[in-house]
């Protein structure tokens, strides 16, 4: 196999800032087209297979475009940036959207790191409901909650209601102590951790003082209209059909809603039927209602999150086609008029 030698032009503060910790993001670019890096006068050298080596001087341009936006290369953006090209979508991380959505109590800015969350975020603008679908990690939740604190702030809606199904996480946690809110609160954790960090504790505290910040279980929105209001419904795989339709019918004037879940992590009984599932297919079609699919790829937790979203689809992958090749198997054969055999 011949080898082909592509060179890139760069400064030795560029090179520094493309290495990372310890060569760290040089290493990977090596490790996943199989190539050398090799860096002298000003000039990077990349050594390997033709294919192999287009592909890595294509993920060392995007990722040196990224840092002279002055984006710091964080491991997931320079994982994505490698998947992208391993897939050979024809996309560059650096045309991803910079705005701001919103800032963290920190200081810390959100905004959208991936296409797929590029889409999501557009789709919430957009629409006046939108459903979130797809693993753990990919932010499904934070940035709806970015967008509703947004909205809240800038005075686009009065209020924000965020609110999940109370049902355990494949245990039973028994009878808690304390009062009524003590007993909820552990089901709604997540979406007051989420809270804090935007908000802040005391920014929070003092919006739920007064009404316009609701957190509680879906079984409370029953009986209420919802006019202008941000609405989140999280963990939405775990709602009952009948519970969908009743949270979806509490819609009123002036209100946006995100709808988020992953189908593949359902708490509820083998035998009961998804209202995330049952809506999706009801509702495909209605121009309003947005449906956002994000995947293994939008993944922006620990890398490792990544890996192990990916390991599990893989291994859905099988057993469907397995599921697949047994009812082929035992289909029975038909004759010419049709009749089995």
């Amino acid at each position: 196999m011949s080898l082909l030698e592509e060179t890139i032009s760069l400064s030795g503060e560029d090179f520094e800032k493309l290495c990372g910790s310890f060569d760290a993001n040089i290493k990977k670019i090596e490790r996943a087209f199989g190539v050398t890096l090799i860096y002298r006068d000003n000039t990077l050298k990349l050594i390997g297979p033709q294919e192999a080596a287009h592909q890595a001087a294509a993920v060392v341009q995007q990722l040196l475009d990224l840092v002279h936006k002055d984006t710091p290369l964080t491991e997931q953006q320079v994982n994505y940036v490698i998947a992208l090209n391993l897939e050979q979508t024809g996309l560059s991380a650096a045309d991803i959207d910079p705005s701001i959505i919103c800032h963290t109590v920190s200081g810390k800015p959100v905004q959208a790191k991936t296409f797929g969350q590029q889409g999501y975020v557009k789709m919430m603008k957009e629409k006046m409901i939108v459903f979130g679908v797809g693993p753990a990690g990919t932010g499904k939740t934070f940035l709806a909650m970015a967008m509703a604190i947004t909205a809240f702030k800038n005075g686009d809606v009065e209020r924000i209601i965020l609110t999940r199904p109370a049902i355990e996480a494949g245990e039973k946690l028994g009878f808690l102590p304390g009062d009524l809110q003590s007993k909820i609160d552990p089901y709604l954790r997540p979406l007051y951790d989420a809270l804090y960090q935007i908000m802040g504790a005391e920014g929070f505290a003092k919006n739920a003082e007064k009404g316009l910040i609701e957190v509680a279980p879906l079984a409370y929105m029953r009986g209420r209209t919802l006019d202008n209001a941000y609405i989140i419904l999280d963990e939405a795989q775990n709602t009952t059909p009948a519970q969908m339709k009743m949270f979806l019918t509490r819609i009123g004037f002036g209100s946006k809603v995100v709808i988020t879940g992953d189908q593949t992590q359902k708490d509820l009984n083998p035998d009961a039927k998804s209202g995330l599932d049952d809506a999706l297919r009801i509702l495909k079609g209605i121009d309003e209602i947005g449906v956002c699919r994000l995947t293994s790829k939008d993944v922006v937790r620990h890398p490792l999150v990544q890996k192990i979203v990916k390991a599990y689809e893989q291994d859905e992958e099988k057993k469907k086609k397995r599921s697949n090749a047994k009812a082929r198997k035992a289909a029975p054969l038909r004759s010419g008029n049709g009749k089995a055999v």
